[in-house]
Order: structure tokens, then sequence, then C-alpha cells
């Protein structure tokens, strides 16, 4: 039997290290005393689970300084708190990505998000710990957006030994538990850890760094997606009182019974007719256009999936035809110009039968109506920034107006990432 077999996990070490962090990071301790400690010899360094589980190897534990095994607890926990296992899961979806190397991209992406500003302030940077620059990479980003940024290759080949575990990159391990294995937490109890991390965050500002600060925010007030937002916000507008209602003879009103002689009529459901209004002026890019498509078939199972009462008008300073929906791709978006969706509006709701539900995908640089329009309105934005294309090219200073009151806004692929 080998020394490095022979060797037992130094508990005492670890969690010495363990008090360390929770000094050097207060509003980090419930996190890192909610840690179960695994002793794991296939794990190379320290992993974590998505269950909260911390695999040591003895080995490892062995050879750090206890003021790095400090710092690499921080990074660990870090990992399960800003949630790179499902964000990971989330990303790969997206992309349809499985391979190992794809997972590596992700944990070297989750790494930088964490430490690049995760040392200091009573907390060394541990030997092999990847930062941004290493990579030749600004700081400051999301996960996400370093992973479009990550290419493997020289930079990274040295790198490939790093395995911070699933609970980084969402990609079960050989030593992992499992959901049903000792010492997990459960949903309940990881969320309420989130939970009371991030109360502590928000409760002391200005003692957390940034990405910290940025984390617990989000954990109050959590991005939606802006899809569902948008599926929920027509399905709201079309189950309100009033949209797709009718009173109707072919079935008697049950209150008839008390009114002998007297035929009262029965308020009717039908299914709710949606309008969609399409900008398609010279400030919606080709790709939005593109991207509406795909919006207005998620209306449309957002109504039930019944295409012939969803109909599409493309509005840029004039409306054109309102088309019913057959088909996506047979959709024309015509336009080009200026932006007034004032005429769109007031063709969808000339139509007839008129809609009970007017949705409108613009990037809000419009004049809008000066009345609620008869009907329940939905407005999806477009993401607009600060940059100079983001407004009327020959009026730097042109600021849109923000939408009106009285329609439910969902701002379109903002839904964010967590971090």
């Amino acid at each position: 039997m080998s020394a490095e077999t022979a060797r037992t996990l130094d508990l005492d070490k670890l969690y010495a290290a363990r008090l360390h962090a929770a000094r050097a990071r207060p509003f980090l301790a419930t996190a890192l005393f909610a840690l179960r400690v695994v002793e794991s010899r296939g794990v190379p360094t320290m992993a974590v689970d998505r269950y909260w589980r911390c695999y040591a190897a003895p080995g490892f534990v062995d050879r750090m300084p206890v003021e790095d095994l400090a710092a690499v607890w921080v990074h660990e926990v870090s990992h399960l708190l800003r949630d790179h296992h499902g964000r990971s899961d989330r990303l790969a979806r997206r992309q349809g990505v499985t391979g190992a190397g794809d997972r590596l991209r992700m944990n070297l992406a989750a790494d930088c998000e964490i430490n690049d500003d995760a040392f200091g302030d009573g907390l060394a940077t541990p030997k092999g710990a990847v930062l941004p620059h290493h990579l030749m990479l600004s700081g400051g980003l999301l996960m996400e957006e370093y992973v479009e940024k990550i290419r493997l290759g020289p930079l990274t080949r040295y790198l490939a030994w790093l395995d911070c575990g699933s609970g980084a990159d969402g990609l079960d391990r050989a030593w992992d538990l499992g959901p049903d294995g000792a010492h997990g937490l459960s949903e309940q109890e990881r969320d309420a850890v989130r939970f009371r991390v991030a109360q502590g965050i928000t409760g002391r500002p200005g003692d957390a760094p940034r990405g910290w600060r940025r984390w617990a925010e989000e954990v109050f007030h959590p991005p939606q997606p802006w899809r569902e937002l948008l599926g929920a916000a027509v399905r709201s507008a079309a189950s309100a009182a009033g949209a797709g209602e009718d009173y109707v003879y072919g079935r008697p009103a049950r209150r008839s019974a008390g009114l002998p002689g007297v035929v009262l009529p029965s308020l009717r459901r039908t299914p709710p007719r949606v309008t969609v209004v399409v900008d398609t002026s010279g400030s919606v890019s080709d790709a939005e256009l593109g991207g509406a498509l795909l919006e207005i078939a998620a209306i449309s199972r957002a109504v039930g999936g019944r295409r012939d009462l969803v109909s599409v008008l493309s509005c840029d300073a004039a409306a054109n035809v309102v088309r019913p929906l057959c088909r996506d791709e047979d959709i024309p978006l015509l336009g080009g110009g200026g932006t007034d969706l004032r005429s769109g509006f007031a063709r969808a709701l000339a139509a007839r039968p008129r809609p009970d539900v007017v949705v409108a995908l613009t990037d809000g640089q419009t004049p809008w109506p000066a009345s609620r329009p008869p009907c329940r309105t939905v407005i999806g934005l477009f993401p607009r920034g600060g940059t100079s294309d983001s407004w009327r090219e020959d009026d730097p200073g042109y600021v849109p107006d923000r939408p009106p009151p009285w329609a439910r806004v969902v701002d379109i692929g903002r839904s964010g990432a967590g971090g």
C-alpha cells in the first residue's frame, strides 16, 4: 500500500482552514459551514457537487498551507452559491454541447467569474488559481460571457487538471455520491443557505466585493426568462374578464331556472383573438425581425396553438396588411423606414372581428397611442443599450418615450444568467 493510499484526511487542518475562510469572508460563513466534507481519493484536489458535498483528497490537503486551503474553501462554495452547475446545464442545453471539453470551458469560465475578485483582504491566492488575465481576458464578466471567449488550446492545456466537480459545471463525476447518497442537502436547504448569505451581504453594504453584491441582488430579485414572461402576459391578458367572452342563447344561463318563462343567455368564453404588431422600422435589425418570428410562434402556443386566431401586422411609419398566421415562414415583415406604431395599433383595432389582445414587438423608438386601446395590450421590447446605434442616427439626443402604463411590458432577451 502506497503512502498516498494509506494517508487519511486531516480534518483538523481542513476545518481550521474553513474557520480562517469564515473570518476572512464572514458573509460566506453560513455557506461554508453548510458544506458536508467527504473524503475521496478519486478527486484530484477539492471539488463539490450540487448537493453541497465537498470532496477532499487527503494528499492535497496535506500539501496545501492552511491559508491556501481557506481560499479553496471560498472558491468551491462560490460555485454552489452562484449555481454554476445549473447555469452550465442550461447553457449546455441551449448550445447542444455535452462533451468533456465544453464542460472544461464552463469550469474555467466559472473559475474566472469567481476568482477575479475573490482573493486579497485576508485571503491568499492559492497556487494554480485561474484568473481572467491568465487567459488574456478582462475581469468582471459572468460565466456565460467567459465561455464565449475561452478557447481550448495552448493557454488552457496546462489547466486540464483543474476539476472543481459537478458543482462547477453540472457534469457528474465518478466520485459523486448522487442525489440519494449521504450528507447531501435538499433543494429547500440549499435555497435557504443562498438566501441567508444574500441577506447577510445586502444587510451590510460595502463589505462584499462587487460581484457578490450583484449576486445578492439577483437572489432577492431573480431575472426571469423573458419568453415565459411574454407567454404569461399574453395568457393573462387573454384570460382576463371581457377577453374572448360573449353571451349566447345556445346554452341558457343556470339562473333561468329561477325565472319561469324567461330565458337568460349564458356567458361563454371563446378562444381569444390576438394581433401581433411587429416593428419593422430601420432601427430594428434583421436578427431581431428573425427573433420576432419565434415570438409569434410562442404567442400562438400561449393561446392554445390556434394559429387561425393569431394575426400579424408589420409596421414602420405606416401599417401594412393584417395577415392571419398560417405558417411562421410565410409571414412577410415589410418596412425599413421610420417608426410610428400608432398606425399599427389603429389598423389592428380596425380589423373585424376586433382582437382581444394586441401584442407589439418593438425597440420602443416610437410614439404611443394617446389613450388606452379597448383591449388588453402587451409590449415586447427588443433590448437597447447606450451605444450610438441604439437611437436615431440623425438625432443623437433622442430618447424614446417609455411604454404607456396601461400596457404590460416584457423586456425581450433580458433573462440574465445569474451571477
